[in-house]
């Protein structure tokens, strides 16, 4: 009965669907994909084929390391990584270049799933996060293909709702073949609503093991002169701003710069597409506003010390590298209660992280921050601006908070390792082996 309401409404509610893809701009590309129209070059594929779907550019960025490792498992198969964003689609192509190709996700009407499952015949699934869609995961379970889900969370809003519907998540739950939780938190709630305990576990975080990944930074300039910052001056980076407290932040900022002069601000916006409202912001609070991107073509103004500046991040990909610039970092998402975003980025560079209360998103990495010391929860702009010059005056604490705030990245690495462990025992108990295994990680066990 779930599965049929389930798809009586999503088909009463597809005229909305259809319209919010066509506006909005991330999702609009790719829709006759969506629609269940398979790219010629997935067709007739002779190799086994591993299915990753990851949402968008953030679950793509934590599933890389993943992907390369079974990749060195799994030399022969073919991997395809479908995400739903136009920002997905660029980071798989230019994170997992030569290691997978992409794909839209196909909406969950059954026409479109269909086509994808018996076009690709996958030999295993595996979903990032909670994306979870009833009709493709119940057509993988129909042809007996193993589902995985890795990274998995459950925030506190989507947890409350999903016990509305608890029956139909238990049947849902039951396709999954092996669910790898980022804490007991998450892995606490997926059972509660319905999964089995033995087919659960807390493996962790794999963003922690993505962001010591020194190969993305191959060929970075980690100069402040690339954002036109003097060395007289210090950078504070908002990262993954929302508009709701990007007034917070200019606030906050200009009160700084008023005391200390050689503060510049960068915001970068959560969605790229909100650049021009940002700039706009930007001039309504009187600060002169330069784009990353003309940063190299307005060098007179960048020169201009007569008022404080505020550089907006313009361009995709670069705010993870762009943190080791940073003197202190700010993690948006945060003082708006939208659930917060990834706090190990600027972590990961030895920087002072600091948030806001609204962390339900990365409630596990904000505590461990917290408690080494290498993050600093704020309430308010006022207690921002209260913490921030403390640290401006006290060179010995921004050092002490940054070096404990890598030290939590290190001490949490090898997530990917064991997920890895994980999906291969389950493969290989199903008989589903590589010509060649030889290449695996050394650390991986055979299970």
């Amino acid at each position: 009965m779930g599965y049929f309401l389930y798809n009586v409404l999503l088909l009463v509610t597809s005229p909305i669907i259809l319209a919010i893809l066509l506006v909005k701009p991330r999702c609009r590309h790719g829709l006759l994909q969506r629609l269940g129209w398979v790219p010629g070059n997935l067709r007739n594929l002779t190799a086994p084929v591993l299915w990753i779907h990851a949402v968008s550019l953030g679950e793509v960025t934590s599933v890389v390391p993943l992907v390369k490792g079974l990749r060195d498992c799994y030399p022969h198969w073919v991997f395809l990584v479908s995400t739903v964003t136009e920002t997905g689609r660029e980071a798989v192509e230019q994170q997992l270049a030569g290691v997978a190709q992409h794909c839209y996700c196909p909406l969950d009407f059954p026409w479109a799933v269909q086509a994808y499952v018996r076009c690709l015949r996958p030999t295993a699934y595996i979903v990032v996060e909670t994306e979870l869609w009833p009709n493709l995961l119940r057509a993988f379970s129909c042809q007996d293909i193993p589902i995985f889900l890795v990274n998995g969370r459950l925030s506190s809003t989507s947890f409350k709702r999903y016990l509305y519907i608890q029956g139909f998540m238990t049947q849902l739950l039951s396709t999954i073949t092996l669910s790898l939780m980022q804490s007991e938190r998450d892995a606490r709630r997926i059972i509660e609503l319905g999964a089995k305990p033995s087919a659960v576990h807390a493996s962790g975080n794999m963003k922690f093991d993505h962001v010591n990944d020194e190969s993305d930074s191959h060929g970075f300039v980690q100069s402040p002169s690339l954002l036109g910052v003097t060395s007289g001056e210090k950078l504070i980076i908002a990262g993954s701003t929302h508009s709701e407290e990007e007034d917070q932040l200019l606030r906050c900022y200009k009160r700084l710069n008023e005391a200390f002069p050689s503060l510049v601000l960068l915001l970068a916006p959560r969605h790229i597409e909100r650049v021009n409202q940002v700039e706009d912001k930007v001039l309504k609070h009187g600060l002169l506003c330069i784009r990353k991107s003309r940063v190299v073509l307005n060098e007179e103004i960048i020169h201009d010390k007569s008022q404080p500046r505020v550089i907006i991040l313009d361009t995709r990909g670069e705010l993870s590298l762009l943190y080791s610039l940073g003197w202190i970092a700010f993690v948006g998402g945060t003082l708006t209660p939208v659930g917060g975003h990834n706090l190990l980025e600027p972590a990961r560079w030895g920087i002072p992280v600091f948030f806001g209360p609204y962390t339900d998103h990365c409630s596990e990495v904000a505590q461990l921050l917290l408690q080494s010391g290498g993050g600093i929860e704020v309430q308010n702009e006022l207690q921002l601006f209260d913490k921030i010059s403390n640290a401006y005056q006290h060179d010995s604490w921004t050092e002490k908070v940054g070096h404990a705030a890598r030290e939590v990245v290190g001490a949490h690495r090898g997530v990917v390792l064991k997920n890895i462990e994980y999906i291969r025992g389950v493969l290989e108990d199903q008989s589903v082996k590589s010509p060649n295994q030889s290449n695996c990680p050394s650390s991986i066990s055979s299970s």
